[in-house]
């Protein structure tokens, strides 16, 4: 148990961690790494006990970046340095296959339900729209820039590129609004009963020191989020009270991704070298890669009343 309390995952990769994704429907855990895997497995849990059992894993070309389930449980989606997504039958135990190429390395992937589509974000400059049941894309999205991060919420698409640009996309609407600059939190529906302001929050920094945000992810429940980062830490925030709920003590390594579990019961994140300081700072043989399941205390996770004003 680490020094957040939290649970090790047994036989983890053998190389750094690139993202890790939890099952819709079940605990089940996927986390892609450099060393050219998917893994997944089972976690089961018992009051504060918790157990990880290995349950598969296949293989990519190359290092594989990016992950994403299927919203019915079934299937699981990776991609990364080989330009190829593969779409895997886990539950049912068929073999993987290609169902997505791109020109350059893929970097981050959606499965959108609503449309029965897998969006494809890639280092070629640009986003491509997937039935996988086709050959071809279904459509192809040019980007100003390098796709470095996605996430969809249907029917809003956010699209993150090189040279910090940020592009929303309205998958109902072939429009497209910009966001550029620096990111917090922005509202992008306005709310008619309430004036929200958009605004940032100072995550992963030290007085002397500013280390980059790896990971946001939102509580399934409380709609709060947390903060992962190269610092080694990882804080919870209330983004309706602008307040930070609980930060966590720093790991020996960067945390270069993470997530939750469908209910938020659980928080997956990987503690390992995240190349922020480049190939010169990695040294493989001594090197740890990890991955940690934290149970969330209401405390830590649940909103709280915004501080009144002194």
């Amino acid at each position: 148990m680490s020094a957040n309390k939290s649970h090790e995952v047994t036989q983890p990769p053998s190389d750094s961690v690139s993202s890790l994704a939890f099952s819709p429907k079940a605990n089940f855990l996927i986390a892609t790494s450099w060393d050219n895997q998917v893994r997944c497995w089972e976690v089961s849990k018992n009051g504060t006990s918790l157990n990880t059992t290995p349950k598969a894993s296949i293989s990519h070309d190359h290092p594989v970046l990016c992950s994403a389930w299927k919203d019915d449980g079934t299937t699981v989606f990776s991609g990364g340095c080989d330009k190829q997504v593969k779409m895997w039958p886990l539950l049912s135990g068929g073999q993987p296959m290609t169902v997505a190429m791109h020109d350059g390395p893929i970097k981050d992937i959606a499965w959108i339900p609503e449309m029965n589509l897998l969006a494809t974000g890639s280092w070629d400059k640009t986003v491509k729209y997937w039935d996988t049941r086709q050959a071809n894309p279904v459509h192809t999205q040019q980007l100003p820039d390098r796709c470095y991060a996605m996430s969809v919420k249907h029917p809003l698409m956010v699209v993150g590129t090189a040279d910090k640009n940020l592009i929303v996309f309205n998958l109902q609407n072939p429009q497209v609004g910009s966001i550029e600059g620096r990111v917090g939190v922005h509202y992008l529906h306005e709310d008619a009963q309430q004036n929200k302001e958009s605004y940032t929050f100072k995550c992963q920094r030290t007085p002397t020191e500013f280390y980059s945000v790896n990971s946001l992810n939102f509580h399934p429940v409380h709609h709060t989020f947390a903060s992962a980062g190269s610092d080694g830490s990882f804080n919870f925030w209330d983004k309706d009270s602008k307040q930070r709920l609980k930060a966590m003590e720093r790991c020996s390594q960067p945390i270069p991704c993470a997530a939750f579990n469908n209910d938020g019961s659980l928080y997956a994140y990987a503690v390992c070298y995240d190349w922020s300081k480049g190939a010169q700072n990695h040294n493989p043989t001594t090197a740890k890669n990890c991955i940690y399941l934290h149970l969330p205390q209401d405390v830590e996770v649940k909103g709280r009343p915004k501080p009144r004003a002194t």
